[in-house]
């Protein structure tokens, strides 16, 4: 095992370019509390430099920083050797730095095309009167998604886009800027492993033709494909530096979290599958008869089966079916022996089931509330009889309810009554699923739990699911990370165009069994 950096370590990347940007000294404070505390940073041309750190170390205020969103309280910006004591976003823009940030800023109702141009709409004159020149932004919309392999429909509303496609847009957006410093914060949550690769492709161009790249992710296997070098920040201190290759990922976990991670979570007993199931799933078939085709399964007592496919197979689809969120065509939901083939998410969660959505902040938790309020509200649905309506909520006891969930699943916070929106991702989720966990649930559906989430806050999520299995409850689990599925599902159901193509042992299954299945032929 190498011995861990340090952040005075002197070689670090190419040294013969100079660096494009040099952050010297950087502090932050917020109210007298201290962000950050002296962090130094080099970014090169030509270089794919990795920023590390858990959710809260500092990373989304460092790049507000050097983007001008946030003025520094202490050092000081060289930007190709030129000093600022801070840098507005005009200046950084353009000096060529441009940022794609985790929380999409593409605006739903309008298409693909007009995102790509919003602010910049190129204008032409016909007969005297200045027209929108269409043509020329469709040409160059084809240009450079064609660089990313991108085949959607480009006049589609992007609200009615995956996740992904989403995603795929903003890269466009950013690219289509004269961009010197690509900044990527965790730029492959929602892509597949084939929409990676033809990422990283795009990546690997841009570094050659001088780009540099300063790339943030939790995902330490990809951030070992992509990366040259790297930076670990923790509590706002830098931890580290150096070549990534110097480095195992123990090392670089070990920086970011101070302690070595738990990396499987198997289950306590073997599963007893001879027992009725506590959920059997049977034919069920979306409205459009698509989306879904006739899908049947059963989860056990104890036992966490993960669903896995391709983005666009239907998963997400199925479980909002299960869920009553969506409607069926046909098919029945079992529950403990009873049908309760829900018609919309309130009879679901009065039913025993409860599901943590892929998007946490569209459709997980209420935005206006305090981490009080969203982790009591799904009680309030489950027990009211007039379905929580504000006023009959016994806000004593939701503050009770709520300490204890804050209590039992480690979430940082100063307090409940603090607005969830002040949390990091990983606390968010936590408090996901605390709001579920108030409710008993016999099934729990987690769709995508840890995107976007760091290291360490993975694991606890990860142990938690394991926890509530060990506990009897049934889960289900969507994700699009193959080693996450691996590390805690009992069963995998591969999805394939609406349908699952088949059940894989958890204890067998590899990366490479699962899209083998996931791209076979469907019957």
């Amino acid at each position: 095992m190498s011995n861990l950096a340090t952040p005075t370590d002197a070689t670090v990347g190419s040294e013969a370019a100079a660096p494009i940007v040099r952050m010297i000294g950087i502090e932050k404070n917020f109210n007298g509390v201290e962000v950050l505390k002296g962090v130094n940073l080099d970014i090169r041309p030509g270089e794919v430099h990795v920023l590390l750190g858990e959710n809260g170390a500092g990373k989304s205020t460092l790049m507000k920083i050097l983007t001008g969103i946030h003025t520094p309280s202490g050092g000081s910006i060289e930007i190709d050797g030129q000093a600022f004591a801070h840098v507005t976003p005009r200046q950084a823009s353009e000096a060529g730095i441009s940022i794609i940030y985790q929380e999409l800023s593409v605006i739903n109702e309008l298409s693909a095309l007009e995102n790509l141009f919003v602010g910049r709409l190129p204008v032409k004159r016909t007969l005297g009167v200045a027209t929108v020149d269409w043509s020329l932004m469709e040409r160059e919309a084809r240009a450079i998604v064609g660089r990313l392999g991108f085949e959607a429909d480009l006049h589609q509303p992007v609200g009615q886009m995956p996740i992904a496609h989403r995603q795929i847009i903003e890269i466009a957006k950013s690219l289509m800027k004269n961009v010197r410093l690509l900044i990527m914060d965790e730029p492959t949550s929602s892509l597949t492993k084939v929409e990676t690769e033809r990422l990283f492709a795009l990546v690997r161009q841009l570094k050659a033709e001088g780009t540099a790249i300063l790339f943030i992710s939790h995902k330490l296997d990809e951030v070992r494909d992509i990366g040259d070098t790297f930076s670990v920040l923790k509590d706002g201190v830098s931890t580290g530096h150096g070549r990534i290759v110097d480095y195992t990922n123990d090392d670089l976990v070990r920086m970011m979290v101070g302690r070595v991670v738990k990396q499987r979570f198997l289950a306590e007993a073997p599963i007893d599958r001879s027992q009725p199931p506590v959920l059997k799933v049977e034919h069920v078939t979306s409205a459009d008869r698509k989306r879904v085709r006739d899908v049947c399964f059963e989860v056990h007592h104890g036992e966490v089966l993960g669903f896995a496919g391709l983005v666009g197979s239907g998963r997400t689809d199925l479980m909002d079916c299960l869920f009553g969120a969506t409607g069926r065509a046909s098919g029945e939901i079992v529950l403990n022996g009873a049908n309760i083939t829900p018609g919309n998410p309130v009879d679901a969660v009065k039913s025993g089931m409860a599901y943590l959505t892929e998007n946490r902040r569209q459709t997980g938790f209420t935005p206006n509330f305090s981490i009080e309020g969203n982790i009591a509200v799904a009680k309030s649905v489950k027990d009211s009889p007039l379905r929580g309506i504000w006023g009959l909520v016994d806000r004593k006891a939701d503050r009770v309810l709520a300490a204890a969930q804050q209590q039992q699943l480690s979430i940082r916070c100063a307090s409940v009554e603090q607005s969830i929106l002040e949390l990091s991702g990983g606390n968010q989720q936590k408090v996901l699923v605390g709001k579920w966990m108030a409710t008993d649930p016999s099934v729990i559906i987690f769709d995508e739990p840890t995107r976007g989430i760091d290291v360490g806050a993975k694991s606890q999520i990860h142990e938690i699911i394991r926890t509530l299995a060990n506990a009897g409850k049934a889960v289900i689990m969507v994700s699009s990370e193959l080693p996450e599925i691996l590390a805690v599902c009992d069963r995998v159901a591969v999805f394939r165009d609406g349908r699952i193509m088949d059940i894989l042992d958890g204890a067998t299954a590899t990366e490479e069994s699962i899209l083998s299945v996931a791209m076979r032929d469907g019957k």
